[in-house]
This record gives C-alpha cells, structure tokens and sequence, in this order.
C-alpha cells in the first residue's frame, strides 16, 4: 500500500528513543523528512548520526526542547519552517508515567503531571497548527496510554491526566476538522528503557529476559503472553498519519495485546 507520505513533513515530539524513534524510521522508509525534538543533546546528536546514515541528513532535523516550555517549542516550530517550510504530520509522543496513589501523590506531583501531560499536547499543536494548516493532508497523532480508559490504582495521577488528553484529542478533531484530522493510539505495556531497567534491577538475575517477560505479561493478564515492541506501535502511528487513513479524525487505536476490558 501506499500511504501517500513521499517528500512530506513530519515532526515528532520525544523522537530519539523507543516508540517515536521507531516511528521516525518508519516515516523516513515511507519517504517522509522527519525532524525530531527532545531533551537530551547526546542523545539528539546519536539519532541524527544514526538516521542521517540510513537516510541522507537532508531529510533529518534534530533539535533540543522541552515541551512543557512555550519558547522551546516554538523556536522548533522555527527551526522547521525554515528547514522544510512546511509540516505535514505532528506526532505528540513526549511524556512517561508516574507510579503513586492518590494517597502518595504530593500537590506538586499533580501539577508537575497535568502540566506535562496538557501542555506537551498544547504547545506543540499552538506552535505546528499554521503549517499544518497548509496542508493538503494534516495529521495530529497523540501517543496515549490505555490508562486513559483503564486506570490502575498505583498511576492515579497519570491516569487521569491521560484520560484528560484523551478528551481534547476529540475536541481538537472536532474543532480542525476538516483541515487537520486529530488522532490517538492508546497503549497497553510497550517494550522501553523503563522495563529493561526492571529487568535489570529483577531480584533473580539468573532470570532470563524473556522468561521475565513472559512472567511479567502473565501477571498483567496479556493475553498475547508478551510485551508490545515500539516497531508495532510506529506503524499504527505512521498509518494514522497518512493520507491513507484520510477519512478517520477524533478516532483512538488501541494496541494492547489484548489486555483492555473496557467497551
């Protein structure tokens, strides 16, 4: 299939590790320029090498900013434009759990998490919504977790958060379309940095990595018995972003192993 992403603009948000590296090499094979932002300069420096080798550096943009600061983003959203002069695709993927209960979560924990969560949507969508706006194909897709529908105890904070983002990826679909179509995976337990730092900290090292994680899918009721991989989640993201999915705005995708219960 063809998914109608040859010499068009992506930006992706937290883009040089796990799901939004995987997808910028997906976008980059489907012939897309990719520009990538996150904070951490060494490993910005490591991805654009990385992608520039398999991809040519023309079609690699790389940049440090935080997304819960208003100028970082729009001093991106600059750097695209005069990259590129355009974007097409803005994938919103910045962001990570907090583990507490609503009995452990301090004040400054609540608002450190819906800052994070809120804002790492709004500023890039403020500061991308002009050149998405010229678009003839504009996508919005928001990374979100199945805990937007599905809270567990121990992320009481990050729950609800997420349920909140969940909420504005359909007003914003309402409120672009039919310009910009706005749309979100929700996830189930992905493969990441975070788990291979449990495994590595697991209390029987002679554990294996798969017998771990075969372990730790069935104590989370997977029925697929493993963990998602980022490979798998980029390519429903890179699906939702394409032309080839033109008719579908305000949607969530679901990619969970089978795990959700909710209707």
């Amino acid at each position: 299939m063809n998914l109608g992403l040859e010499g068009r603009t992506v930006v992706i948000t937290g883009g040089t590790s796990g799901i939004g590296l995987a997808a910028a090499g997906v976008f980059l094979e489907e012939g897309a320029g990719v520009a990538i932002c996150g904070r951490d300069e060494a490993r910005l420096a490591r991805t654009q090498a990385d992608l520039a080798a398999r991809f040519g550096a023309a079609r690699v943009l790389t940049k440090r900013c935080d997304v819960t600061r208003a100028d970082d983003v729009g001093a991106f959203a600059d750097a695209v434009a005069s990259w590129r002069g355009a974007a097409d695709v803005l994938v919103n993927n910045a962001g990570q759990g907090r583990m507490t209960t609503f009995a452990t979560t301090t004040d400054e924990q609540w608002r450190e998490e819906l800052d994070l969560k809120f804002f790492s949507q709004i500023y890039p969508v403020r500061a991308f919504k002009p050149m998405l706006e010229r678009s003839d194909a504009a996508a919005i897709v928001c990374v979100n977790s199945l805990l937007a529908y599905q809270p567990e105890p121990y992320m009481v904070c990050t729950a609800a958060a997420r349920a909140g983002v969940q909420s504005l990826v359909k007003s914003l679909a309402g409120e672009f379309a039919p310009s910009i179509r706005v749309n979100s995976v929700v996830l189930g337990l992905i493969d990441s940095g975070q788990w291979e730092r449990r495994f590595q900290a697991r209390e029987d090292k002679a554990q294996t990595r798969d017998a771990w994680i075969a372990a730790l899918a069935r104590s989370k009721h997977i029925p697929f018995g493993r963990l998602g991989v980022p490979e798998e989640v980029a390519r429903a993201i890179v699906f939702l972003a394409s032309p080839a999915s033109s008719y579908t705005t305000g949607a969530s995708l679901e990619i969970s192993g089978g795990v959700s219960r909710y209707i």
